[in-house]
């Protein structure tokens, strides 16, 4: 019997430390004051006003762990703005705290660089990572927004090897939306690929969230780490992002020879606009203030259920037209 536990706890040792580093690697581009304030990012970091410099911090890692690997080769990094004018970036080398895969603190080696913003729009922020130990090619999106409904560039087509399409403007999303895309490969629908969804967390609550998945689901915790969908003969995809945060979205090109190449959008989500209020009364005071007498119906959950659907619906019919 005590062979038996002894057995039984090594093997939930083994289960738990597998499940824990298990999550997908990302290069993380993420728009900050410093270093430091890297990791508390929010979707408001994604706006800026005009003539601001952007500060970009790059590192490569596992975002929903909090898990940190040393950036093995330099980015190429470059930002193409709202009317198509495509800008080398310098980058410099840094090195940022966090946390490696064995749950040791230390310090990786991460990379800055930095923009102005000139035009009003969305500017997109490429970056192109080759990591030697997971001997893949990663390429990601990401946008900053600048400007009153000046909705201009964030689906921009910047030429990566591996690239996604965003048919959702990536701002101004809240969480529950679906998120709906075109992966490609060198300008070509991307058919039956892999497309890896996974979101954000700072180190404290990575901590935390892993633990209670490893709990909860120790037979494949990982699950809940990287969401999984594949695209369609078209390369379209789509996914319900249904938490407030910053999620990482990537289709991968698996060649039958050669290393990967994958495909990365990141997506800000903001909390659910109007705000849930503790009275319900104020949510049908709000209903009836822009939808007059129809006001109840419209808080009724089965309404609120509709809508959803007519969401998803309309995203399916915005894909079908794109093909």
């Amino acid at each position: 019997m005590r062979k038996n536990l002894i057995s039984l706890m090594i093997l939930t040792g083994i289960l738990l430390f597998s499940s824990g580093i298990a999550g997908a690697h990302f290069t993380m581009v993420f728009p900050a004051d410093s270093a430091d304030s890297m990791w508390d990012v929010a979707p408001e970091d994604f706006i800026a006003e005009l003539g601001d410099t952007k500060d970009i911090y790059i590192s490569w890692g596992h975002p929903y762990e909090h898990i940190l690997f040393d950036m093995s080769t330099v980015p190429e990094v470059t930002v193409t703005k709202p009317d198509g004018t495509l800008e080398q970036l310098t980058v410099e080398e840094i090195t940022v705290d966090g946390m490696d895969e064995d749950g040791n603190m230390g310090t990786f080696v991460a990379y800055k660089t930095s923009f102005t913003v000139d035009q009003m729009g969305d500017s997109v922020v490429s970056v192109k990572y080759e990591d030697i130990d997971e001997d893949m090619v990663d390429f990601t999106k990401s946008v900053i927004h600048c400007g009153e409904e000046m909705w201009v560039g964030w689906d921009a087509e910047v030429q990566q090897t591996t690239e996604i399409i965003p048919y959702m403007r990536p701002y101004g999303m809240e969480e529950g939306f679906v998120f709906a895309g075109k992966a490609l490969y060198n300008g070509e629908a991307l058919t039956g690929a892999d497309v890896e969804i996974e979101i954000y967390h700072t180190l404290e609550d990575g901590i935390e969230i892993v633990e209670a998945a490893e709990e909860m689901y120790p037979y494949d915790a990982p699950m809940v780490f990287t969401r999984l969908t594949r695209s369609n003969d078209a390369g379209d995809f789509l996914y319900t992002l249904d938490e407030p945060g910053i999620w990482f979205v990537g289709a991968t090109m698996e060649p039958e020879e050669g290393q990967p190449v994958r495909g990365v959008f990141i997506v800000p989500v903001l909390e659910s606009f109007p705000a849930k209020s503790a009275s319900p009364g104020v949510d049908v005071a709000l209903a009836e203030e822009k939808g007059g007498e129809d006001a109840k119906t419209a808080t009724a959950p089965g309404f609120m259920a509709s809508l959803a659907l007519a969401g998803i619906i309309g995203a399916l019919y915005t894909i079908m037209r794109k093909k």
